[in-house]
């Protein structure tokens, strides 16, 4: 008898949905070339989303999706916002993340989004799939097969080295930088620095400047799945699937870095930060809390 192949799981078919439009997106790239940045982007943007939605309306028929470049889904208080709202599994997308750095030539810091929401799922975030595409570092990043987090560096000395937006830090990030001690790294989309911090490039990524849900499902789905620590600055869940799709802030970081970074954020953002250190570690320390911060 011929053996039965088993269906697609929903997180491969979200690595395999990030890898392809990733492809997609490195010919639309070399075909438009960089002479004309803005209709590269949009370019980029309309070929990765339709291709997208084919693929999940061919594979997911049932299945609502909340995209960027979908203005009836990503309505703010819309009574449907595409059907989303009453669905019982949402897809989360962002068709290109960093659409800055996608029509600089050289830039590698941009992503595709995939990620799957589920009413019934039994974590605060409810995502239960999601993949990371970074098309120009040949890479896919996936809760199919979760990241490994790095060992945290032997050096107790290093400071530690928080991911920055390289056009809209946070007004408190550095003074945040400088109470702990630490070095800002400049990066472009959300998803390549959420994967940095994964793969061990930066240890933490804060960021209050406003985002929307599609920036951080994908990223945060993957980081959770590999044993990070997700919130919002103010230590409370992220949310997804909501009436209005903004989620303007969070901290993704390894988690025995999780309470003193919130300790120190929370300072900053009352105003009370505290002069001459935070007791935040250094990169190779890990702070004695207790606590588990998941």
């Amino acid at each position: 008898m011929p053996t039965l192949t088993p269906p697609e799981s929903d997180a491969a078919l979200a690595r395999r949905l990030a890898a392809h439009a990733g492809e997609l997106l490195l010919r639309v790239r070399s075909a438009h070339g960089h002479g004309d940045p803005a209709a590269l982007k949009a370019a980029g943007d309309r070929a990765s989303h339709d291709l997208l939605l084919a693929e999940l309306a061919s594979h997911r028929p049932d299945d609502a999706v909340l995209s960027e470049e979908d203005k009836d889904s990503r309505a703010v208080g819309h009574v449907d916002a595409g059907g989303r709202l009453t669905a019982d599994r949402v897809w989360i997308i962002d068709p290109l993340d960093g659409t800055r750095e996608f029509s600089e030539e050289g830039r590698s810091d941009w992503a595709v989004h995939v990620a799957l929401w589920a009413r019934g799922a039994s974590t605060p975030h409810r995502l239960v799939a999601g993949a990371v595409g970074l098309p120009a570092q040949g890479r896919v990043l996936a809760t199919d097969v979760p990241p490994t987090p790095p060992a945290p560096s032997a050096d107790a000395a290093a400071p530690l080295r928080l991911a920055a937006s390289r056009s809209r830090p946070p007004a408190f990030l550095a003074d945040l930088a400088a109470e702990i001690g630490a070095e800002l790294v400049p990066m472009g989309s959300a998803g390549a620095k959420i994967a940095a911090v994964v793969t061990g490039e930066v240890d933490a990524y804060v960021h209050a400047g406003g985002q929307y849900e599609w920036d951080s499902a994908a990223p945060v789905a993957v980081a959770t799945a590999a044993g990070f620590h997700a919130s919002r600055v103010d230590g409370s869940p992220l949310a997804y699937n909501q009436a209005d799709p903004r989620l303007p802030d969070l901290l993704v970081c390894r988690q025995e870095l999780a309470a003193p970074l919130l300790a120190a954020l929370a300072r900053q953002l009352s105003g009370a930060a505290a002069p001459g250190g935070s007791g935040v570690p250094s990169t190779g320390g890990v702070p004695s809390t207790g606590k588990d911060t998941r």
